[in-house]
């Protein structure tokens, strides 16, 4: 089975973002547009503390979650955009930037497509540790991206039953700490 051809491409807009209205044509001579955003790769990280038996998370406001369901802000993963680098520089980066930590022992969860029917981002997802001495910088995000970032450190059982009970409301987050419970499942169990 072959799959479209695309007829042509056109873009709609160029900011921050790119968004595109791209027409098909299908082997049958059926045209159809689609359209679609592209900002480029992004990468995020959970970070936690297996001695603490912590995690660090960021809470920030996200115009589209605001524009859709009023919430003024959204717990989630550090991320960002890969300006330059691999995913794991960029892990790196924003926690620094946005968080103020340190991260040690990167290990690779997956590539994944973010959210496929409108847009060409691929996101590297990351777990990485860090201690209590890797607290190193302010956090808070870049003051010219108008991040205002609160820095979130939460216990992996307060982390597990937001889990649990559906109040992980970011995507990737959710698939974060669902990856540790199962690769790092000591770090949930009651200590003795």
């Amino acid at each position: 089975m072959s799959g479209p051809e695309i007829e042509k491409t056109e873009i709609a807009h160029r900011g921050w973002t790119k968004l595109s209205v791209v027409t098909f044509v299908l082997p049958d001579g059926t045209k159809f547009n689609r359209e679609i955003e592209d900002h480029g790769r992004a990468a995020c990280v959970l970070a936690y503390d297996p001695e603490r038996r912590t995690a660090m998370l960021v809470r920030q406001f996200r115009a589209a979650v605001f524009l859709t369901s009023g919430e003024t802000d959204l717990l989630e993963a550090i991320a960002g955009v890969v300006d330059a680098g691999d995913g794991a520089d960029t892990a790196r980066r924003e926690a620094m930037e946005e968080a103020g930590v340190q991260l040690h022992n990167l290990e690779t969860v997956a590539t994944v497509w973010t959210s496929p029917g409108i847009s060409t981002e691929r996101s590297e997802m990351f777990l990485a540790s860090y201690s209590a001495t890797d607290l190193i910088g302010k956090g808070g995000g870049l003051a010219g991206e108008h991040e205002e970032i609160t820095v979130v450190e939460i216990a992996l059982a307060e982390l597990a039953a937001l889990a649990d009970t559906g109040r992980i409301n970011d995507m990737k987050t959710l698939a974060l700490v669902q990856t540790l419970r199962l690769r790092h499942p000591a770090l949930f169990r009651e200590q003795t």
